[in-house]
């Protein structure tokens, strides 16, 4: 987040940033029991490009930068352009070769899902003339959990949140149902409940709409409750989804962005690793509730038609690898592997990656951290992984 203009260019510039470098907050997926064999490409470190086929019909994506495959940059807004750092090289340059508007050198964790599921990386749902019947990516940069009038409410009602909270999102799938079911004769009920569904992130953006445009990080907690029970409403499940997983959100006091422009002058804040514990406690906080208020949708939909909710643990992982890298085979935690070289984590907002003057590190694969904010291919591999066959989903989503 005249002396009055100044006051708002200050909040205003760090909430672009965020926005342009964060992705968020929480994971949906639905999944439905299926019959797989697997060849384990993610766990052995390889491309991921099929290693197990399931018998999914398609999969559907929601979420934030840390799932869009290219939403933002089809479907442009007034604070897009702000945000289209990300649409620059080196953006893209591990896997693709050129930026595809995803906020990593690579592929993200959404790609290797559907890769190893042996299903199409998934198009943009606002790329006009898509095919959709084998899955849709509503994801995009800077969507929040909660609505957008929500947050005018609350004096956060700046573009930058405006691109596609979750309810748009859920409107743009609802749009696209018609030609997603229209040639499914076992009617579209039957296909989604055979389809993966991946709701999030989300969450994390309306942590970051409060931090950087004014609010402490007790005001943000306020809002927790009503932040997760927005996330958990069940409309996938009343659509017809069957099986969920829903991540939390990440260690964001251990990121670039944060440790730079919310750094405190109080070394109490930062814990054993240099991560801001504020921050992560709030994570923490939302993480908890999460689980608490999904363990009460499992008891209720425990028939006729059983649902089967799985958290992913995000947090952990991601912070056990930015706090010992090379346990994961990296040699940079923290630090971005793209930027100009300035600050103590190599990110500056007037240089961060795809502006003049940043560059990426010469092997991506060596650091956690991509941009300051998002992971790098490597991690998102590594990540993907952890949620099909464990240790970081409860249960797995794979089941041998």
């Amino acid at each position: 987040m005249n002396e009055c203009f100044t006051s708002f260019s200050v909040m205003a510039r760090r909430g672009v940033a965020l926005a342009a470098a964060v992705g968020g907050g929480g994971v949906l997926v639905v999944c439905c029991l299926c019959w797989c064999g697997v060849q384990p490409a993610l766990a052995a470190g390889g491309g991921g490009d099929g290693g197990m086929r399931c018998k999914y019909n398609a999969m559907f994506v929601f979420g934030d930068s840390l799932a869009d495959t290219g939403n933002i940059c089809v479907n442009k807004s007034a604070a897009a352009t702000l945000l289209l750092t990300f649409a620059q090289p080196p953006y893209g340059m591990t896997y693709f070769g050129h930026p595809t508007c995803r906020c990593s050198d690579g592929r993200l964790v959404v790609d290797f899902l559907a890769q190893e599921l042996g299903l199409p990386m998934l198009p943009p749902s606002k790329r006009s003339g898509g095919d959709f019947r084998r899955g849709a990516n509503m994801a995009i940069v800077g969507a929040t959990a909660l609505d957008f009038d929500f947050l005018k409410s609350i004096g956060l009602g700046y573009p930058i949140w405006n691109n596609g909270a979750m309810n748009v999102q859920l409107q743009w799938f609802h749009h696209l149902l018609p030609s997603i079911c229209a040639t499914q004769p076992q009617g579209c009920r039957a296909y989604l409940s055979k389809s993966l569904f991946l709701f999030g992130s989300l969450g994390g953006n309306d942590y970051n709409a409060m931090l950087f445009f004014g609010f402490t990080v007790d005001q943000a907690r306020n809002y927790t409750p009503k932040i997760v029970d927005t996330i958990i409403t069940g409309k996938l499940i009343a659509m017809g989804a069957a099986e969920i997983v829903v991540p939390g959100v990440m260690p964001v006091g251990c990121f670039p962005l944060y440790l730079t422009m919310l750094r405190s002058s109080n070394k109490s804040d930062y814990d054993e690793h240099g991560c801001l514990r504020p921050l992560n406690d709030l994570s923490i906080y939302h993480n908890t509730l999460l689980q608490a208020r999904l363990t009460g949708i499992q008891a209720r939909y425990r028939s006729p038609a059983p649902v089967r909710i799985m958290y992913a643990d995000y947090y952990t992982m991601v912070a056990q690898m930015l706090h010992a890298p090379t346990r994961f085979g990296f040699r940079s935690g923290i630090t971005a592997c793209c930027g100009a070289g300035g600050g103590e984590y190599n990110y500056e907002f007037e240089a961060r990656c795809g502006m003049k003057g940043a560059a990426a590190c010469r092997v991506p694969s060596s650091h956690v951290c991509w941009d300051g904010v998002h992971t790098t291919e490597a991690a998102n591999r590594l990540i993907a992984g952890g949620w099909l066959r464990g240790p970081y989903c409860h249960p797995p989503i794979l089941h041998y």
